[in-house]
């Protein structure tokens, strides 16, 4: 997700849609119902950075069957650049030109729900409890909106610890830290080879929201309705206080207040700068291009009070609420839950919502098998319009608590107090 290209197009947004949701409504049946042929549209990002391997399996394979299965429907994909797929979305709905189905970042899904344009699902399709039960919670999470749910998962992924075996060996360390001490406790051994226990690139909510969790803390209150108690509560303060002790230490590097010159984590690791980060399954990808002989190992987000809970990303999948041909957009929505759908674009690097698919996946992308146990208890963001501003708040007022300007439960009442209100705006 790119937080920033996000904020900068929310008021856009926010202009452009005022009206959309008394113009958006659903034109009712598809023309499949009445037996005559339907073209639908489907906008997704699978090409971003260039992945012609996914665009590839979409278009030669899987709507291929989807359309052998289902006769008279024919699937138009139309892959957007990512960094273009928010613009393309927000004029679109303004000036009535929209896919029938779209592969929605998470952040989106809530802010076009609250403006009428995509559609509830749980009031569209019959059997939503079947299809969304099979699913990971956490993924599923992030399609709720003001008691409906917007969108199904379509794809997920989540952050692990994922080591430099080199590093730790170097230091007298024989595996992983597993807990909250353990990596404290190797945080002085590594110090003396020079290198940082532990690095990442921001404070943002995808960064320390793992700590927050695995310290038995909240981020907001269950209905995402208000943050203060949540945000700043003794839990919460330790799991960021954790980051900001080894900062302060020396044994976390700047990068993760936004040093632009500091070394990026896809290199200090490999380079055994870093000995521990937490990132997700793409990186194996770009270490086989850049560093060849680099054997990383994968474990757990390390576990503290509130045991080991990351962070959920991913895609899902949504029906406009403008689409003619909404029967026939449910049959394929219900298609991109199936193991025909789901298994394929598994081998080419998106990794499967559907639980039950787990075992499957692992054994035709081993590399999956730790982040397939991590999404197990991996928690969303919160699921509201205004999640970019949130991430800024975090970023903002807890790089004055590493810098040492205020504490960190000073650091997170503020925070919490600026959060408030965009949740508020958002009941």
């Amino acid at each position: 997700m790119t937080m920033a290209h996000t904020t900068r197009l929310a008021a856009t947004a926010l202009a452009l849609l005022a009206g959309v949701a008394g113009c958006s409504s659903s034109s009712g049946s598809s023309g499949s119902s009445s037996g005559k042929p339907v073209t639908l549209t489907f906008w997704g990002t699978y090409g971003n950075g260039g992945n012609k391997t996914q665009t590839d399996v979409l278009s030669g394979t899987i709507i291929p069957a989807f359309e052998k299965a289902n006769p008279g429907i024919k699937i138009n994909y139309v892959d957007v650049p990512y960094d273009s797929m928010l613009q393309k979305l927000t004029t679109g709905a303004a000036g009535g030109e929209l896919p029938d189905v779209l592969r929605s970042d998470l952040p989106w899904v809530p802010k076009f729900a609250a403006l009428g344009v995509f559609a509830p699902l749980d009031q569209k399709l019959s059997d939503f409890s079947t299809l969304s039960g099979a699913t990971y919670p956490g993924i599923l999470a992030t399609n709720k909106w003001k008691g409906h749910y917007y969108g199904l998962p379509l794809d997920t992924n989540t952050r692990v610890l994922i080591s430099s075996p080199a590093a730790l060996k170097a230091a007298g360390i024989a595996a992983p830290p597993t807990t909250f001490d353990e990596l404290k406790a190797a945080a002085g051994k590594l110090a003396a080879k020079k290198v940082s226990v532990f690095a990442d690139s921001g404070l943002q909510g995808w960064n320390v929201y793992p700590w927050i969790w695995s310290a038995g803390g909240q981020v907001t209150s269950p209905d995402n309705t208000k943050a203060t108690g949540y945000l700043n509560s003794d839990a919460s303060v330790a799991g960021v206080q954790l980051l900001a002790d080894l900062y302060k230490a020396g044994a976390v590097p700047n990068l993760i207040i936004g040093n632009k010159g500091a070394t990026q984590t896809s290199d200090g690791l490999p380079k055994g700068v870093y000995a521990n980060v937490l990132d997700g399954p793409w990186m194996t990808g770009i270490w086989k291009g850049q560093y060849p002989n680099f054997a990383p190992s994968y474990s757990p987000v390390p576990a503290g009070p509130g045991g080991s809970i990351s962070v959920v990303g991913g895609e899902d999948i949504v029906l406009s609420a403008a689409s003619k041909h909404q029967d026939a957009a449910l049959k394929f929505i219900r298609f991109t839950q199936t193991g025909d759908y789901q298994l394929a674009m598994a081998k080419v690097g998106q990794m499967s919502v559907v639980q039950s698919l787990g075992g499957q996946e692992a054994s035709l992308v081993p590399e999956f098998a730790p982040f397939i146990k991590q999404l197990q208890t991996a928690r969303p963001r919160p699921s509201v319009p205004e999640a970019p501003q949130i991430d800024t708040v975090l970023q903002n007022e807890l790089t004055k608590a590493f810098q040492g300007k205020e504490s960190v439960k000073d650091a997170l009442t503020k925070a919490a107090s600026q959060i408030d209100p965009l949740l508020t705006a958002a009941k």
